[in-house]
């Protein structure tokens, strides 16, 4: 009898307690993936004995430390209720992040953090095998590319624990909303010198551009010592690319920014309805790279930039769902 691919579903609950499996329901807390789900049930690390023997071969090797990985893409879309989360905060919860519920106007926020950070339980059910992943922490990227949707993509490290057959339960996945395709009805585009305040970007300049990509850039590592075992979070460095239409004037300005070290604020708005509007604002970019793009013969410019805190810390990047 076949196993399909298709019939796989993922639970995903942030941990009260860190590394204790939080049971994440099939009613509350199912993942709408994108296909192209990949884990690794066991990424084994080994210890050789490499052993002298009077023949050629090799020696058995010994299971060491063992941990889970998983990878997959979500919808960037709304809950479609101002104040209410989308989802996939939770996921982001379990990549360093802080989620608040905030008024004037209602509003989540998720802000990068770098202590207290939360850990996720995961299921992953693949056509009658149950993989869980405790103690979970990850990394994010964020894509809003022009004529596509707008996804979440992670990789998530975390306990092993032993497969189990299990059937497909049946995943209540109705809160997921579909997302905002990045076009020009639907997008406030890459603004430059902007600030944000509750809720709203003001002044800075918009340039029409094909979209943006951000790397969260967290360092996560399996910790194995001789008294316990575990993932950990232990650095971000968040980086960002995008390409856009300038002017001649505008190209210069831009390398000249680049050559004196300077910083602008960045922002970007997928402009739906309440419930369905998010913002991404970072108020320190530093461009490091620029390159020349040709777009169906028109002239781009392609950026590579860093976002990174001030001196207060822990704002390098916010996520508005509004």
């Amino acid at each position: 009898m076949p196993r399909y691919i298709t019939n796989m579903g993922l639970l995903a609950k942030v941990e009260t307690t860190a590394g204790t499996d939080a049971s994440p329901a099939a009613a509350t807390d199912g993942m709408l993936m994108i296909k192209g789900v990949n884990i690794t049930p066991i990424d084994v690390n080994y210890a050789d004995r490499n052993l002298l023997q009077p023949f050629f071969g090799g020696s058995l090797s010994l299971v060491a430390t063992y941990s889970a990985k998983v990878t997959f893409d979500v919808e960037a879309s709304g809950s479609g209720t101002a104040g209410t989360s989308a989802l996939w905060g939770a996921l982001l919860q379990g990549c360093g992040t802080a989620q608040a519920s905030l008024t004037t106007p209602t509003r989540i926020e998720h802000t990068p953090v770098s202590s207290s950070l939360k850990t996720l339980t995961i299921y992953l059910y693949d056509d009658g095998a149950l993989h869980k992943l405790i103690g979970a922490v990850g990394n994010a990227k964020f894509s809003a590319k022009q004529g596509e949707v707008p996804k979440f993509s992670f990789e998530f490290i975390g306990t092993y624990s032993a497969v189990t057959a299990v059937a497909l339960p049946a995943i209540t996945l109705t809160g997921w909303k579909p997302p905002l395709p990045m076009n020009k009805a639907n997008v406030v585009d890459i603004t430059l010198g902007c600030t944000y305040s509750a809720g709203a970007l003001t002044g800075g300049t918009v340039f029409g551009s094909n979209g943006i990509e951000v790397d969260f850039g967290n360092k996560t590592s399996w910790i194995a010592t001789l008294t316990s075992e575990r993932a950990e979070l232990t650095d971000r460095d968040t980086s960002c690319s995008f390409e856009l239409e300038l002017t001649a004037a505008q190209e210069v300005t831009a390398m000249s920014d680049i050559l004196a070290n300077n910083t602008t604020g960045l922002g970007f708005t997928i402009n739906g309805t309440a419930g369905n509007k998010l913002i991404l604002f970072a108020p320190t970019l530093q461009r490091t790279a620029i390159k020349k793009v040709d777009e169906n013969g028109i002239r781009l410019l392609g950026f590579d930039g860093k976002l990174v805190p001030s001196s207060a810390g822990n704002d390098e990047f916010r996520f508005v769902q509004l």
